[in-house]
């Protein structure tokens, strides 16, 4: 199947997608992790995306100060009147980038989210230079070279090209996961032994503007015999919130190294995502659990067409089985499962008509109906 080689590069550029940051339930999960050590001043790169509101909202709660930078195009006003946040404007796109805001200041640690050119992550660690103790780079699992290793771990070889510098154009899609790889590399060269760098798998829930979560919710939710992926294969995913929070609580405790983060902690099916997200929306529809085979030959791709799965075969075999042994030890938690259904749900029932419309990730009901005839025809 020809997308199983190229969705890596491809499609998992939007993972990092950006969207409207929704209100967060903290009252249970600050009792449950409690603040770690002093409050800190935060300096997050972007923060009005997808990720960047939960974890500005959720570091305020715990009593920390935060300045955001950027261009102030992406949910401007967003924290307009909100305490214990300066918001600071520059561009990072032009060469070279604009950091004059940052000028003055000094933080504890810099966040910097949504950044795939290493030419960004270089000068804003030169903008901060010697006024900023810890970099946490959010990158992805992308960048790994191969996928075919079920359990492999941060060590595992990285992806490289030869054109690192290039920006934009046909070639910028592709490239997506080796220019991770260098971003990475220019936050641990610039700050030695003081760097974070966080690999996260598949990122859904509130703000999610793929729709490769919400895809299941939504069908699920509108009932009757439901196309599905083989029951028994693996699937990970992990809650914005839940990386977020993951986050801020690693600047808290100073943690460095590589981590993968994407969950839950242990192995999940298909089945159970697909049943658990019936359960918790109280829906009553039915899963045609189909092969990979009959999936291929009707030219249903993975990922985009039947969201989140990837078949645990050949050179993706291990995509969706990837190690996260050192978050789960560093502190990852995950919020119930139920949680993320309904808060995916919440969010999509209050975007426009027009928007709930256009799923951005899974097939459409006529072409879902098609292939289920071919399944019972067979």
């Amino acid at each position: 199947m020809a997308t199983r080689r190229t969705f890596l590069g491809t499609s998992m550029m939007a993972a990092g997608a950006f969207g409207l940051g929704g209100p967060l339930d903290l009252g249970a999960r600050l009792q449950a992790q409690p603040r770690t050590g002093k409050p800190l001043r935060i300096l997050i790169l972007g923060g009005t995306g997808f990720i960047g509101p939960h974890q500005v909202r959720y570091a305020v709660e715990r009593g920390h100060q935060v300045t955001l930078f950027n261009r102030g195009r992406t949910n401007p006003g967003l924290f307009t009147g909100m305490r214990g946040i300066e918001e600071r404007i520059g561009d990072r796109a032009p060469k070279p980038g604009n950091y004059a805001a940052l000028s003055t200041g000094e933080w504890d640690v810099v966040i910097d989210n949504p950044t795939t050119r290493p030419r960004w992550v270089r000068e804003a660690a030169a903008a901060v230079k010697g006024r900023a103790a810890q970099y946490i780079f959010i990158s992805t699992i992308s960048t790994y070279a191969a996928n075919d290793t079920p359990g492999a771990d941060e060590t595992a070889a990285l992806a490289t090209t030869t054109t690192p510098e290039i920006e934009d154009g046909p070639q910028f899609g592709p490239l997506y996961g080796p220019l991770k790889a260098l971003a990475e590399q220019e936050a641990q060269k610039a700050f030695r032994g003081r760097a974070t760098i966080i690999r996260p798998g598949l990122i859904v829930g509130v703000g999610d503007a793929t729709d490769r979560f919400t895809y299941w919710p939504v069908r699920i939710t509108r009932g009757g015999e439901v196309l599905a992926p083989p029951a028994d294969h693996p699937v990970q995913i992990i809650d914005a919130r839940d990386l977020s929070e993951w986050v801020i609580r690693c600047a808290e405790q100073q943690v460095y190294g590589v981590f993968n983060a994407t969950g839950p902690a242990t192995r999940f099916t298909a089945r159970e995502m697909l049943e658990r997200t019936r359960a918790a929306l109280g829906a009553s529809a039915t899963f045609t659990h189909v092969t990979t085979a009959f999936l291929e030959a009707q030219k249903v791709n993975p990922w985009t067409d039947l969201p989140v799965w990837v078949p645990p075969e050949g050179d993706v075999a291990g995509f969706t089985q990837r190690s996260i042994a050192r978050a789960l030890a560093r502190g990852l938690t995950f919020r119930p499962f139920e949680d993320t259904v309904k808060a995916t749900m919440a969010f999509y029932a209050g975007q426009t008509e027009e928007r709930k419309a256009q799923l951005r990730a899974g097939l459409a009901a006529e072409r879902e109906a098609a292939v289920l005839a071919a399944w019972k025809a067979r």
